[in-house]
């Protein structure tokens, strides 16, 4: 797709809830993608860029896609991140330059790493389920994995277990002495969490950590705080468990990782580390150069917008600009 702190009450932006220290609730801003669909945008926000690694965290439906194509984003260029995309509800049919056509479907999990550049494509097949839901996520590489070779991989199967009254599906990362067999370059954590039972559940946390949880269905009560689908609560580090409690049929998003120190420069579908990067990058996907065909998709490929006329700052994990 395209594209541990405290926050001071008195720089805390209109509508940004203070939950409790170290907590962050961030009801995101809806964006359109494509012709079709529309994604609630929860990171990057102003107040906070990322989530350890986590730098882009789009929530899209439900929606009632029955009388209409679904998503539809032709081929695109990216650089310096993965992407991970996982589905509640739905099929999407991913294309990229590296060949690969792979549709994923509910409980799969696609990772796409660009490093120096790939290009890809996501839609809706012709004959698609009714109702589209799920989540696409960035992961900011370090180096030198950004400027390394593009990859992809799709997981048909990830870890599942109940702990108590809580169901875990381990996407990226280790949880519970459980590992994801997805391939990311730093310390990581994603987890879909469905609880099961009246009584709260209390998962444990690695406190050197940073942590957020989405609510993508269903409400939920977190360390006594009240979240509802489609916000993202920022949780900070420091922690060592979770005391969580949803309604039937919630599923949360926890996302969670080592702080990323080095500051991004993150423009349309690029991440990188200065200006001049994200307009090389620029230059070359118009000019059809480093990013490659995506296979089997006649779709003309989407031009870049133009640049701003201000130069691109460097953004901290905060919001703090460098350079």
């Amino acid at each position: 797709m395209e594209r541990t702190e405290k926050m001071p009450a008195e720089t805390r932006p209109p509508g940004v809830a203070t939950v409790d220290p170290g907590s962050v609730l961030l009801p995101g801003h809806d964006v359109p993608l494509g012709r079709y669909t529309t994604v609630r945008r929860l990171l990057p926000q102003r107040q906070r860029r990322l989530v350890g690694a986590w730098c882009f965290v789009d929530h899209f439906g439900p929606d009632d896609v029955a009388e209409r194509p679904g998503m539809e984003v032709p081929p695109h260029p990216h650089t310096g991140l993965q992407t991970v995309t996982w589905l509640l509800d739905g099929e999407i049919l991913h294309r990229d330059s590296l060949g690969n056509v792979q549709p994923i479907r509910p409980g799969q999990l696609n990772v796409m790493t660009s490093g120096h550049g790939i290009a890809h494509s996501e839609r809706s097949p012709a004959q698609h389920p009714p109702l589209m839901h799920g989540v696409q996520l960035w992961v900011a590489l370090p180096d030198p994995a950004r400027a390394g070779e593009a990859d992809f991989a799709h997981h048909a199967e990830l870890p599942r277990w109940r702990d108590d009254d809580l169901d875990v599906t381990l996407l990226v990362g280790e949880l519970a002495g459980e590992r994801s067999p997805a391939v990311v370059h730093t310390p990581l954590l994603g987890a879909q969490l469905e609880p099961r039972g009246p009584a709260p559940a209390t998962l444990r946390l690695r406190p050197d950590f940073e942590y957020a949880l989405l609510a993508m269905s269903g409400a939920a009560d977190v360390d006594g705080v009240g979240l509802t689908p489609g916000a993202l609560l920022y949780l900070g580090t420091g922690r060592e468990r979770l005391s969580l409690r949803g309604e039937p049929g919630s599923r949360l998003l926890l996302l969670g990782g080592t702080p990323f120190d080095e500051p991004l420069v993150m423009w349309w579908n690029f991440v990188g580390r200065s200006h001049e990067e994200v307009v090389a990058a620029r230059e070359e996907w118009m000019a059809g150069r480093r990013f490659g065909v995506v296979a089997d998709d006649p779709a003309p490929p989407l031009p870049a917008p133009a640049l701003p006329t201000t130069r691109l700052k460097a953004r901290d994990r905060s919001g703090g600009v460098h350079g």
